[in-house]
């Protein structure tokens, strides 16, 4: 049974294929289209999903949507009470986008795909229901509860639901205006980030600030009960009205304005940040505390999805918290794993179809469910464009990159199937050596072209976690969960001391190291933490092998190959193209390696960086 689900129109649009349960591909958009967070139809997305499996739409036994159009407009009518006076700036806002496309998403998907399967439908499961899918299904587990956060979908903000063998089932629900997902954002907006995009970054930046605003939050913005519902003050919002995320009184209450995007942090914003985190953090704990009562018997298991399933931080803290035994995180937890949840939904429980899980293996393949190139692609690629290159494979190319990363080359590593979801895990990677204590500033500043206070993932070999982190036996190779690095390794840092002497201006604090391992040794000791095996990813895995047996360290720096404002690198041309763009010392396509001076110069494509909004 061949089944393609999409998301689309809202932000991360993407497409997935199953036969019979397996995932056979899954892709966003953006990755084809170069347009960071593309939430268009995903033309390419879907084109390359049937291509990988040798299909034609007309093979497709079901076409699923992960959003029911019908109630997104019942919520935009329902949300016009609460503009009141307001309404005409949410009318303008809002409807040209739900009568001219979403409630029509039918006619836009034929029109690409030319027939929607067999039976010419299309199928639609609601947005947190597909989010509950993509946690549960794809999970180790045979029952597990079911927790979903995010900014909306629908009606619905939040959820808390069970699944077992093939059924989910939905329990408890927030809606929509009341949304943790859209107070995170607001905070991101209100810091001088951009929502959707910048909420990595105020988690970033947590660590610098002090929680000093959580009372203040706890009593004007957010009501938390003791099961972890809520309900937003919405007379600090603006969201509700479809202007900006926060009004004047927001700004009133925190004593000024919201900083402008690109200028300079000050202790204000690193404090609220802290502070968001530290609420956000409290709910889900009240939430996941909650939820294992309401389940009750045996459940052990938790699975985690929707855009707030992505905080690291407040991931870290629940696996430590020990409320369940086991926590699963889907790796494309945000929109864009609403197209692979709504396929399996209807495989599993509009078909009643089988499902096994063994308690220990999941079924996401690694997440490595993207488009790969061959070598015999490459080497026309590199001999056509008359780019020099050396072949290397085995345990030579393995070798070769481990003296490479301790001669401090950093190193744009392309190789295998693309990820799915917002996490490159060795596959499409900027990679180097953690011990350098100026490389995280580096890499900020000179290859990513970011802000210098971001932290950088370190990627572990599963047999040494423990020899550099307190794992507390939390071994998830997505990196998605954080962990602090053990107190033996860390060198003494008083961060309150260092942002006084360098007076707000954080690349002098980022600089300090903290361990030795200081390019991924955040300033409150954590990492957020990708453990490697060679059963997820061989080829990766062999890099940090044989870099461990030269140097003795099993851990090297991994983040996502692209720049600012760009989605991560699908095919040759987009790695070779951001290599020469940024300051990469060495590529690895597959089984060539690339070194940047021996390359022909780069035609002048004007200021590249303005292809590409910011972040």
């Amino acid at each position: 049974m061949l089944i393609l689900g999409i998301s689309a129109l809202y932000h991360d649009a993407a497409a997935a294929l199953i036969n019979d349960g397996e995932i056979i591909a899954a892709a966003q958009e953006e990755r084809f289209t170069r347009i960071k967070h593309d939430s268009s139809i995903p033309e390419h997305a879907m084109k390359y999903c049937l291509e990988e499996a040798g299909a034609e739409p007309e093979d497709l036994d079901a076409v699923v949507y992960y959003d029911h159009p019908f109630l997104t407009m019942g919520r935009f009518l329902q949300n016009l009470r609460y503009a009141g006076r307001d309404a005409k700036d949410l009318l303008e806002f809002s409807l040209d986008s739900l009568l001219e496309r979403k409630m029509w998403i039918h006619r836009l998907l034929t029109d690409k795909l030319g027939q929607l399967g067999r039976k010419d439908t299309l199928y639609v499961a609601e947005h947190h229901v597909s989010h509950a899918a993509v946690a549960f299904f794809p999970s180790p587990y045979q029952k597990a509860v079911i927790i979903t956060v995010d900014g909306v979908g629908e009606y619905a903000t939040t959820t808390i639901g069970y699944g077992e063998g093939n059924r989910i089932k939905m329990l408890r629900e927030i809606d929509y205006p009341h949304s943790l997902g859209l107070l995170y954002s607001a905070f991101t907006y209100f810091c001088g980030f951009k929502v959707n995009s910048g909420d990595y970054k105020l988690m970033g930046l947590a660590p610098y600030g002090d929680p000093v605003y959580v009372s203040l939050i706890k009593e004007k913005l957010i009501d938390i009960k003791s099961d972890g519902s809520y309900r937003l003050n919405l007379e600090y919002f603006d969201f509700p009205y479809g202007r900006a995320m926060t009004n004047d009184k927001f700004a009133k209450l925190f004593g000024g304005s919201r900083r402008e995007p690109e200028s300079v942090i000050t202790k204000r914003e690193m404090d609220m940040a802290a502070s968001v985190q530290k609420v956000i953090e409290e709910v889900l704990v009240k939430m996941a505390v909650y939820a294992k009562k309401l389940i009750g018997g045996d459940v052990d298991s938790l699975t985690l999805a929707g855009g707030v399933a992505l905080n690291c931080v407040a991931n870290g803290i629940l696996f430590r918290k020990k409320i369940f035994k086991n926590i699963w995180v889907q790796p494309a937890a945000g929109d864009a794993g609403g197209a692979l949840g709504a396929a399996l939904f209807y495989y599993y429980q509009h078909c009643s179809q089988e499902r096994r899980a063994d308690g220990i293996h999941d079924r996401q393949k690694a997440s490595s469910l993207g488009p790969s190139f061959s070598d015999a692609y490459i080497s026309r690629y590199l001999k056509q464009n008359e780019y020099p290159s050396h072949f290397f494979d085995g345990d030579e190319r393995a070798q070769k990159i481990a003296e490479l990363l301790n001669g401090q080359n950093i190193i744009g590593l392309f190789e295998g199937r693309m990820e799915y979801g917002p996490r490159a895990l060795g596959n499409r990677s900027i990679i180097a050596d953690p011990r350098s204590a100026q490389m995280q500033s580096k890499l900020n500043l000179k290859i990513k072209y970011r802000e210098s206070f971001r932290p950088f993932a370190p990627s572990v070999l599963e047999e040494c976690a423990d020899e550099f982190f307190e794992t507390e036996g939390c071994k998830n190779p997505y990196m998605l969960f954080c962990a602090d690095v053990r107190k033996e390794r860390r060198i003494d840092f008083q961060l309150d001391y260092e942002l006084q002497a360098s007076k707000d201006n954080l690349l002098p604090v980022v600089n300090r190291a903290r361990s030795d391992i200081p390019a991924i040794t955040h300033v409150d000791y954590s990492a957020r933490l990708q453990v490697v095996n060679e059963e997820h990813n061989p080829l990766y895995y062999s890099i940090i092998k044989a870099f461990r047996k030269l140097t003795g360290c099993g851990v090297i720096i991994n983040t996502s190959f692209n720049v600012r404002g760009e989605p991560i690198v699908c095919t040759p041309e987009d790695a070779y193209l951001c290599f020469m763009r940024t300051e990469m010392d060495v590529l690895v396509l597959g089984n060539y390696i690339l070194y940047k001076d021996e390359q022909p110069a780069l035609k002048d494509d004007g200021d590249w960086r303005n292809q590409y909004e910011l972040d």
